[in-house]
């Protein structure tokens, strides 16, 4: 299923123009890819920024460019340091029958047997690399971390088979883990011990 976006071709000089259509609502951007060649456009920026926040970064997007149905994943997006709005999008224009590779976030759902029992969750992986044909690729992909004790970890390979996308990303990295919490440490006998005052008289 994709969702459709309106688009206008545009011109590319002179660079005022984008500074321009920025001012209006609009966002300077760029097709290519499938069967497109290189083509600039121009979006409005509420439209994409709802399409986005309702059906995430990896849902198809449906564009009429020169009376042409073309359907795009975002590809990439360039943010405004100050305001964090869109300033350029590259649309690429994708075969809805052929594979595509793109990120995924980790969403970690359930709570950790071991963290109830006093132990601490640390993530060190946010994102995998997916592979489906456009219209299955996932937003984000789940991992059950109820089982979870303190000691234990789960990696990429743990991650529960999807007849609708494949994970790319190496299976023996590292998702999450389990530690024990270090709260007291221990002092050696020698950081114990009462330092000796120099030039103390001794009995």
């Amino acid at each position: 299923m994709s969702v459709s976006l309106e688009v206008q071709e545009r011109a590319v000089r002179p660079r005022s123009l984008r500074n321009e259509l920025r001012h209006s609502g609009k966002i300077p951007a760029v097709v290519y890819g499938y069967q497109v060649e290189s083509t600039p456009i121009t979006v409005d920026e509420k439209e994409l920024t709802k399409i986005l926040r309702d059906n995430g970064a990896n849902t198809v997007i449906s564009l009429s460019v020169g009376g042409k149905k073309i359907n795009t994943l975002v590809y990439k997006t360039q943010l405004d340091t100050f305001t964090s709005k869109i300033k350029h999008v590259e649309f690429l224009a994708v075969n809805m029958s052929e594979a595509t590779e793109v990120e995924a976030e980790i969403v970690l759902t359930g709570e950790s047997a071991g963290v109830k029992s006093g132990g601490v969750l640390a993530q060190n992986l946010y994102s995998v690399i997916v592979s489906a044909t456009p219209e299955n690729l996932p937003e984000s992909v789940e991992v059950d971390i109820s089982g979870l004790a303190i000691g234990d970890a789960l990696t990429v390979a743990d991650i529960s088979k999807n007849d609708k996308f494949t994970i790319v990303t190496d299976g023996e990295e590292q998702i999450v883990s389990v530690v024990e919490a270090q709260e007291n440490i221990e002092e050696t006998p020698a950081e114990a011990a009462e330092p000796e005052v120099i030039g103390e008289d001794k009995e």
